[in-house]
């Protein structure tokens, strides 16, 4: 994998970009169902979904205690077929007891908006539906890619999501925010028609793993995603506290695109997790693996900054409609700060998740989110929601230097 062209023919070669296409899919339904609810839904009740929304992300990553991070990695490394059903069977069973106390604990969050904000107790129900129904699609997606059934992944991908999209469009279109809940509630459980009850049934009770290490394997990733989400979301939680809902709408339609633009790394990469996790001691590897990441990487981003730079009145009125066009400034600063975050913090965060170091990852998001409460603090009532743009920004730079650091003190001590 030492050239450009060699990394590339490894990557189809490892049917990755049936993974590819498939997220590439899903983040684009994503953002299609948001600019529609963003255009046929008035500022206030967007502004509301968006905080439901950004707590459901925060505990979304959470999704049974870490099960599916951890069925993700195990399974990778285990050539083992039985072990791989064993696995699979103990996690499925176990981390939707887990899942069960992650629903309710989410529930109770709404009692704090509850007096603020109307209807939103029967929001953050039909989200904790949704968020249920992601633990056995989560799973299911796990599975397959641990039996390297790529093309299986992206099939259930892909249905769930163009299913999910096309139902949001109809039901939304018709019932309004009512139909929009319903639609999100129901789409996860699409899953089912995957599930294959005998494959679990079959499996034998124990497996060459620690339960342990496991867990805390599967606790560590997580709170790393927990933590992660939460620095995306956090930022509409704060403005939602320290301005109001449509500052929150204003900010969140800035924010849509750049945050987006992440996702040609993370899937990339979340691609070819099963070949890290197996190589997490090969040094040649990962220094091979980091440099052609670079190589494709760093015209990738600048290209997708200078590109939203010259166009960013034209990109906000057109998918956004006029109202939104005098954010200019915070998606400039937003997507200049994502896509730096492709170069250090999506990648280093994920190979330091391949080679087990999900503690370390761990503390460095605390760090992040630390950093971004007390930037925002200080510069949201000083400068508004660009404020707030600066200072994600700033956390995700200091983040991701820290988590390079981080993964050189590992890689240099390989042999």
């Amino acid at each position: 994998m030492n050239s450009l062209k060699g990394f590339i023919k490894d990557f189809v070669k490892n049917k990755g970009q049936h993974v590819f296409l498939s997220l590439l899919i899903a983040k684009i339904c994503a953002f299609l169902g948001s600019l529609f609810i963003i255009r046929i839904l008035p500022e206030s009740e967007f502004g509301t979904i968006s905080i439901v929304a950004s707590v459901f992300a925060i505990f979304l990553p959470f999704s049974g205690f870490g099960s599916q991070q951890s069925l993700l990695r195990f399974g990778s490394i285990s050539d083992d077929i039985t072990d791989k059903k064993a696995l699979s069977k103990y996690l499925m069973k176990q981390g939707f007891i887990y899942q069960l106390v992650l629903s309710f604990l989410f529930l109770l969050i709404s009692l704090v908006y509850v007096n603020k904000y109307e209807d939103i107790f029967y929001i953050f129900l039909l989200f904790t539906i949704r968020l249920i129904g992601f633990y056995f699609l989560n799973h299911i997606q796990s599975e397959f890619r641990i039996f390297g059934n790529n093309q299986g992944f992206a099939r259930i991908t892909n249905t769930v999501n163009i299913f999910g999209v096309l139902l949001l469009l109809i039901l939304s279109y018709f019932f309004g925010l009512k139909g929009y809940l319903v639609a999100i509630a129901v789409t996860p459980f699409t899953a089912f028609f995957w599930f294959k009850k005998e494959q679990y049934s079959s499996a034998i009770d124990s497996f060459n793993f620690k339960k342990k290490e496991i867990w805390n394997y599967g606790l560590h990733a997580a709170g790393t995603a927990l933590l992660s989400d939460t620095l995306f979301s956090a930022d509409v939680l704060l403005l939602s506290f320290l301005m109001n809902e449509t500052a929150v709408a204003n900010y969140k339609v800035a924010i849509l695109i750049p945050a987006n633009i992440t996702f040609l790394a993370l899937t990339f990469m979340q691609s070819d997790f099963p070949s890290l996790a197996k190589n997490y001691q090969n040094k040649n590897f990962l220094t091979s693996y980091i440099t052609n990441y670079y190589k494709i990487f760093i015209p990738v981003s600048a290209g997708i900054f200078l590109l939203g730079f010259v166009f960013k009145t034209e990109i906000l009125s057109l998918f956004f409609s006029e109202r939104y066009a005098d954010n200019t400034w915070v998606f400039t600063i937003l997507l200049a700060g994502f896509s730096i975050n492709m170069l250090l913090r999506n990648l280093f965060g994920n190979l330091l998740s391949a080679v087990g170091m999900m503690k370390m990852n761990t503390v460095i998001s605390i760090l992040t989110l630390i950093m971004l409460l007390c930037f925002s603090f200080i510069s949201v009532t000083r400068f508004g929601i660009e404020g707030m743009a600066i200072s994600l920004s700033l956390s995700m730079l200091i983040g991701g230097i820290l988590l390079l650091f981080s993964f050189y003190l590992y890689w240099k001590d390989l042999k």
